[in-house]
């Protein structure tokens, strides 16, 4: 069944500064020019509930889960042993999340920089439903802020120019004072089809390391620019990000495959699938992100629901808030927690206007959402929606049955899939999120941990 949306944009009316981000997004679609969106469960009572308590990893990153470090749940033995046994974590700690969450949370070997107040573990109600052409994934969690987290880092004006404004909190900027803890609330899924080695075991762990972004030993920029397969010559970044073990010779990030290695292993499947609905930079326009796990974390092909705001050229934002449909062109510190602050290129965006009479504490989002500009298979996730009521976030997002892209992972009825669920919640981003052990998610198939409901 699809729901075809056909209005005309140029009947946008101004949106008031204190819309909710569920309000936006529906504003927004109901303005766009003919998105045509796939119908998700009305009824969602009926539909089992798996409660899952997702708790604080901290640096416990693949090379300490496979070291002398990682003591077993009774601490009589290293329980790196189990790991290599192919032991999955669930049969060792579940039950325990909650209280590892507690410890891991605080300062001490895998936690040098704890973010003062931050719950060791948060419960997530989650739900999979799934018809003839989509999985539907409906989640809520209680945030620990009394308002919704989607506001996202801004260029502040002092007076001159543009700067950064805002960082999650476990950057040093933040936990020095220098800047505000500011970051949107997320909810992440990553999947895979049993062509990844052990990451039925392992889950997430496998795809965090050593050299990553607030990991331990993190590579220095020069480093990864001068890399031959990350670096300028190649992917062009400069710093790690996700990757999985099998890309790698050693257990050093920068010992890569050759691109051919690593090319046939993303081929034969050997790869994960990243999806996260972003409450800042893809809830209002319907959308999540989507990535791909194998040397990197990579967007799949064509163009996601967001980019950055910033004309090089110029030293300056690209786009500023339509006046007109915002209510001024920018915004204020004192306004985020109560505004709904994303920036839409379709919506409610203009051009930059330098000469404007900008004043010092003027907010202009660092990124541009826009549905319209998604493109090829980072646009796949395109029927999304989060509402933030009563201190709780509830997410429904589908994913496609049948997809063929080559950066995907096929759902298709009567089939399970490992999966892996995260939160992030108060201004946070990185390895600072909640996270639980790797599930098996059936959609039909005889056995699973969590079994899909079928519905009309």
């Amino acid at each position: 069944m699809n729901i075809p949306i056909k209005t005309s944009i140029t009947n946008v009316k101004p949106i008031l500064k204190h819309t909710s981000s569920i309000s936006m997004a529906i504003c927004l679609l109901a303005v766009l020019p003919s998105v045509a969106l796939s119908a998700v469960p009305t009824d969602w009572s009926s539909i089992p509930v798996t409660n899952l308590t997702l708790f604080y990893p901290g640096q416990s990153g693949y090379e300490w889960l496979m070291s002398e470090e990682h003591q077993s749940k009774d601490g009589k033995e290293q329980g790196y042993r189990d790991m290599k046994k192919g032991v999955d974590c669930f049969f060792c700690h579940e039950g325990d999340e909650a209280a590892m969450g507690d410890k891991l949370v605080k300062r001490g070997p895998l936690e040098p920089m704890p973010v003062t107040g931050k719950p060791g573990s948060v419960n997530l109600a989650l739900q999979v439903a799934y018809d003839n052409n989509n999985a539907y994934f409906r989640a809520k969690w209680k945030t620990r802020n009394p308002y919704a987290g989607d506001a996202h880092p801004f260029w502040r004006y002092d007076g001159k120019e543009w700067k950064a404004y805002g960082h999650p909190k476990l950057d040093k900027e933040v936990q020095n004072g220098e800047q505000p803890g500011i970051y949107e609330d997320r909810f992440s899924i990553m999947i895979d089809d049993g062509k990844v080695s052990d990451y039925d075991v392992h889950g997430c762990w496998l795809s965090c390391h050593d050299g990553q972004r607030d990991m331990p030993n993190k590579a220095g920029k020069t480093a990864v620019k001068g890399h031959a397969i990350l670096g300028d010559n190649g992917l062009k970044k400069s710093d790690v990000r996700k990757y999985l073990p099998s890309t790698r010779t050693s257990g050093n990030w920068a010992d890569t495959k050759s691109r051919a290695e690593i090319d046939k292993i993303g081929a034969a499947g050997g790869f994960l699938d990243l999806m996260q609905w972003r409450a800042h930079r893809s809830n209002v326009v319907g959308m999540t992100d989507d990535f791909n796990v194998l040397e990197y974390r990579l967007n799949d092909a064509g163009k996601g629901p967001f980019a950055k705001n910033w004309d090089k050229k110029m030293n300056q934002p690209k786009y500023m808030y339509n006046k007109s449909v915002f209510g001024s062109n920018s915004t204020s510190e004192d306004q985020i927690r109560t505004a709904s602050t994303p920036l839409t290129r379709e919506m409610n965006a203009s051009a930059f206007d330098p000469d404007l009479n900008w004043k010092v504490g003027d907010l202009i989002p660092e990124y541009v959402t826009s549905r319209e500009d998604a493109k090829g298979s980072a646009a796949d996730n395109n029927m999304a929606k989060g509402e933030w009521k009563d201190g709780m976030w509830t997410v429904v997002f589908a994913r496609k049955f049948g997809l063929t892209n080559p950066d995907d992972k096929n759902l298709s009825e009567g089939n399970a899939y490992t999966i892996g669920f995260a939160v992030h919640d108060d201004n946070i981003t990185t390895r600072g999120h909640y996270v639980y052990w790797p599930r098996s998610v059936g959609f039909g198939a005889e056995e699973a941990d969590i079994e899909a409901t079928k519905v009309p």
